[in-house]
């Protein structure tokens, strides 16, 4: 019982005035194949007089397509959700030989299965300069990607950015700060450069206090953003670029995608108007 925590996560929406709202795309429910047990889970939608219908996007996650029939001036939406963090050793996975050593080749079926994720932008002098920077020696696999993302943690410090979009990679680079998802779509382009699947992914983070010296000193959670990248055998491993860590049990994916803008937790169209935005979660034992 002491590794489930409780998750409430509430975005409220108050307008000036009652406004029409197009059709709302919701992206707040756990994704299917998460290692994180998730023993229950809500959403709500108010007003009441709405219609919600659950479907799968072409990628496989599941989202939520709300649409409110009449003008409305408060848009909320609330999640509940029960997990257990019953902590698990996130290197507990098994690579095909082929792949266990870096650099290596997609065979041609993974490599057709996997175009989106190998698609890269083009790359401005910042970017291609740290990827050159990497080291291309034959090297075990799961140490060079260790190495990448401690890399990308080094070079771009932590900040919070509540501005909408994600940063160029070349902005990223030549601030060296960057939000969460900032860095991880950095992250994201590194792996595609070097031929390594690699896709955006947007979920929870819940950090439960303990002990350690480094750890949290106060249960927390908050939206987040991180990296997977695809190895055969293994299937998607995922790598956070914030910590330079594996992914763990606190980590909680809701959208997976290869590129940042789709992974908005709330989408859609409303008339212009004035709005005030209000965003809190807590997580409890």
């Amino acid at each position: 019982m002491g590794n489930r925590v409780a998750l409430q996560h509430t975005t409220s929406y108050q307008y000036e005035r009652a406004v029409a709202f197009g059709p709302q795309k919701i992206q707040l429910c756990p994704a299917p194949g998460g290692r994180t047990p998730i023993l229950s889970y809500a959403l709500e939608v108010r007003p009441a007089d709405r219609l919600l219908h659950w479907q799968f996007d072409p990628l496989g996650n599941r989202l939520a397509r709300v649409i409110l029939p009449s003008k409305t001036a408060e848009f909320v939406v609330e999640v509940r959700l029960e997990a257990d963090l019953t902590p698990y050793n996130p290197f507990d996975f098994f690579v095909e030989p082929a792949y266990a050593q870096f650099p290596f080749v997609y065979d041609g079926e993974a490599a057709e299965l996997l175009g989106l994720y190998l698609a890269t932008e083009p790359a401005g002098p910042l970017l291609a300069e740290f990827v050159a920077g990497l080291s291309r020696e034959t090297t075990d696999t799961v140490s060079f990607l260790l190495a990448s993302n401690r890399a990308v943690r080094d070079r771009v410090g932590y900040t919070t950015r509540l501005e909408h979009g994600v940063q160029r990679c070349e902005e990223t680079l030549a601030l060296g700060t960057g939000s969460c998802r900032d860095s991880s779509w950095l992250l994201v382009q590194v792996f595609r450069r070097l031929g390594i699947a690699a896709r955006f992914v947007s979920g929870y983070l819940i950090q439960v206090a303990n002990d350690a010296p480094d750890g949290p000193k106060v249960d927390s959670a908050d939206l987040h953003a991180w990296v997977e990248v695809y190895l055969p055998g293994a299937g998607w491993i995922g790598l956070d670029p914030t910590s330079g860590l594996l992914t763990a049990e606190g980590h909680i994916p809701l959208v997976c995608t290869p590129s940042a803008s789709q992974a908005a937790p709330i989408g859609g169209t409303v008339e212009p108007a004035e709005v005030r935005m209000e965003h809190t979660m807590a997580v409890t034992r």
